[in-house]
């Protein structure tokens, strides 16, 4: 079922207020692993970079 236009007024008020965008670019050799990495956790890439950023600080704070 599509988007109404509030609905869709409500998504693009929420995405300014709460996210912020991260430019990320990688070598195509490098996004290739990345996306075999993430087919194979069952996650999308977006979903597997994430994750692995939120390990990755987890980890630095408890030094």
């Amino acid at each position: 079922m599509p988007l109404t236009e509030s609905q869709k007024k409500a998504n693009t008020k929420y995405r300014e207020k709460s996210i912020k965008r991260i430019p990320l670019d990688v070598q195509k050799e490098k996004y290739e692993k990345i996306k075999m990495a993430a087919e194979a956790a069952g996650e999308s890439i977006n979903g597997y970079i994430k994750k692995a950023v939120d390990q990755r600080m987890e980890q630095d704070c408890k030094k």
